[in-house]
């Protein structure tokens, strides 16, 4: 697990959320710990690297 650090899409606050780098492709959605709005958030991790990160306003 790693702590990975990005900006709320709703109040655009920086927070954190511990990223699990053993799964390959991951897509849940979880709450914004400063709004409590829910983020959409897809990760793709290759070689215990994130290559790449996304958290999507779901309201859009």
């Amino acid at each position: 697990m790693v702590e990975y650090f990005f900006q709320c899409p709703y109040c655009w606050e920086e927070i954190s959320m511990l990223i699990d780098r053993s799964q390959a492709s991951q897509s849940y959605i979880e709450d914004c710990e400063i709004c409590c709005n829910p983020i959409q958030i897809t990760v793709r991790v290759e070689n215990q690297e994130i290559i790449s990160f996304q958290a999507d306003n779901i309201e859009q």
